[in-house]
C-alpha cells in the first residue's frame, strides 16, 4: 500500500463506491486508549492515540487488519499487499524511489513510513483525505497500485470461512469495505514508534544514552541557525504542513496544487516525520536524495530556487563536522525495537 499519489479521478471514483465508509470515517476524535495492551502502547512524551466512535480499538480488529495487510488479495492480480510496498524492518516504509504497482506498473511517489501513522491529521503528500480509514482504500483503487476495487474484494474475501469468522467477531457483521477499510485502520494505528535513543535521552531521562556527536547534531537541528525543527518539530518530528524546500526549480509533481489548484501550492508537499529515518532511504518525494548525507548537503545549500520555496530554506554554511553532527543526530530517532518487533511482522 504505497498510499501516497493518485489521480483525482481514482479518489473519486474511490467516493462513488464506498460513500457509506467515508462519511462515517470522517469524524475522528481523540478518545484515551488504555496503555499497556501490548500492542497499543502509548510511548512516553506521546499523546493517547486517536480512535474513530466507529472504529475503537480490539484485539480481534487488529488480527483481521493485519492479516489484510500482508494479504496480496488486495491487488487485482493478487501480485502484491500492503506490506510489498511497507516492509516492517524499514519501518513499514520502502527502499526505492518508487514502488511498483500491480503489473509491474511505475509508482509515481515515493512510498512514506507509516509509523505513527495514526497521529496524523490527513492523508497523501497533498492532504486530501482527512482519515484513515478512507486513506487505506485509495491505493486499493489507484490504477498504478492495486488496481482493484474494495467492493469487489469483499466479495472474494467472503467466500473465506477464516475471513468471515474474523468479521464477525471483530465487527459483528459481514466481510464488507467498512469491515475491511476499518479493520486495516486499526492495525496501522497500532504502528506506534517511540523508543529510539533520542525518546530515551529526551522523554525517558537516560542522559547518557546519546553520544557528544549526537547531542551536538541535536542542539544544532534545533537552534535559529538550522531551524529543522521548525517544520520537524513536535514529538512525530513533523508539523504536518506543507512546504516547498527547493529540491528542483521545475516539478512534474504538482504537489498540494493537485487539491487546491492554487499556484501557491504548486509543489507544496506534505512535511513527513523523522522519527526511523535513517532506514527509509532514499528521501523526498521522488526519492531523490539517497542519504542523510545528501539531504543535510541539500539544506545547506540553500536548495534551488523556486517561487513557492519556503523562507525556511537557506543557506546554512555548516562545517563538514556540524554536518556529520546532524547525520548522526537523524540517526538516534531509529527505534529497534520498532523495526524488529516481530509482533507486526507476518
Amino acid at each position: 500500500m504505497k498510499t501516497d499519489f493518485t489521480g483525482n479521478k481514482r479518489i473519486l471514483v474511490a467516493a462513488v463506491l464506498l460513500p457509506s465508509i467515508f462519511f462515517l470515517a470522517c469524524k475522528k476524535e481523540a478518545i484515551p486508549q488504555p496503555q499497556g495492551r501490548g500492542i497499543m502502547v502509548i510511548p512516553e512524551g506521546f499523546p493517547e492515540m486517536p480512535f474513530p466512535e466507529d472504529n475503537q480499538f480490539s484485539r480481534e480488529r487488529w488480527e483481521l487488519g493485519k492479516k489484510l495487510f500482508y494479504d496480496p488479495i488486495l491487488s487485482v492480480d493478487n501480485s502484491i499487499s500492503c506490506a510489498s510496498c511497507h516492509k516492517a524492518n524499514l519501518a513499514f516504509a520502502d527502499d526505492r524511489d518508487f514502488s511498483p504497482g500491480v503489473e509491474n506498473r511505475p509508482g509515481v511517489r515515493n512510498a512514506p513510513s507509516l509509523a505513527n501513522v495514526g497521529y496524523h491529521p490527513y492523508y497523501l503528500r497533498e492532504g486530501n483525505v482527512p482519515t484513515l480509514e478512507m486513506h487505506v482504500a485509495v491505493p486499493v483503487q489507484e490504477e498504478n497500485e492495486f488496481a482493484h476495487n474494495m467492493v469487489l474484494i469483499a466479495e472474494l474475501l467472503s467466500a473465506d470461512a477464516e475471513y468471515q469468522k474474523m468479521a464477525t467477531e471483530a465487527y459483528n457483521r459481514e466481510v464488507d469495505p467498512f469491515v475491511i477499510t476499518r479493520a486495516l485502520a486499526t492495525f496501522q494505528r497500532s504502528l506506534i514508534s517511540g523508543n529510539s535513543r533520542y525518546d530515551k535521552y529526551h522523554f525517558q531521562g537516560d542522559k547518557t544514552v546519546l553520544s557528544e556527536s549526537e547531542k551536538r547534531g541535536m542542539q544544532l537541528f534545533f537552534s535559529e541557525r538550522a531551524k529543522c525543527g521548525s517544520c520537524h518539530g513536535g514529538f512525530n518530528f513533523t508539523d504536518y504542513s506543507f512546504q516547498n524546500n527547493g529540491l528542483d526549480t521545475v516539478y512534474s509533481d504538482p504537489g498540494r496544487m493537485r487539491l487546491t489548484g492554487l499556484p501557491e501550492d504548486e509543489s507544496l508537499f506534505k512535511v513527513p516525520s523523522l522519527r526511523n529515518v535513517e532506514v527509509t532511504a532514499p528521501y523526498m518525494h521522488n526519492g531523490k536524495l539517497q542519504t542523510l548525507m545528501d539531504v543535510v548537503e541539500h539544506y545547506n545549500s540553500g536548495g534551488k530556487n523556486h517561487p513557492n520555496k519556503s523562507d525556511l530554506v537557506k543557506s546554512l554554511g555548516l562545517s563538514q563536522q556540524e554536518k556529520e553532527d546532524l547525520v548522526a543526530f537523524l540517526k538516534s530517532l531509529t527505534d529497534d525495537d520498532f523495526i524488529t518487533n516481530e509482533l507486526f511482522k507476518k
